[in-house]
């Protein structure tokens, strides 16, 4: 199974899928911000970063089974704007 993460911050979808023992063999996280993505880095070397979710092309990712992802937090995030 190949895992597509949108708005993958630092890759707990992909902990919550290792957690719950549910295999994969690749997974493709579309993240922008520089500090998640060295977590994720650190945590999942094997990650394959795919950038910007607003310069993805769906023809690009025909073998994926299952998209997972965060929805934005910076509303809620204390590095965003916190207007809640």
């Amino acid at each position: 199974m190949n895992i597509l993460s949108l708005f993958d911050g630092i890759s707990c979808g992909r902990l919550a899928l290792d957690k719950a023992g549910i295999k994969y063999k690749k997974y493709y996280a579309s993240e922008i911000d520089k500090y998640a993505i060295a977590v994720a880095k650190y945590n999942f070397p094997d990650t394959i970063f795919v950038g910007d979710i607003r310069n993805l092309k769906g023809k690009d990712f025909k073998n994926i089974d299952l998209i997972i992802g965060g929805s934005p937090c910076q509303n809620f995030s204390f590095v965003g704007k916190k207007m809640v």
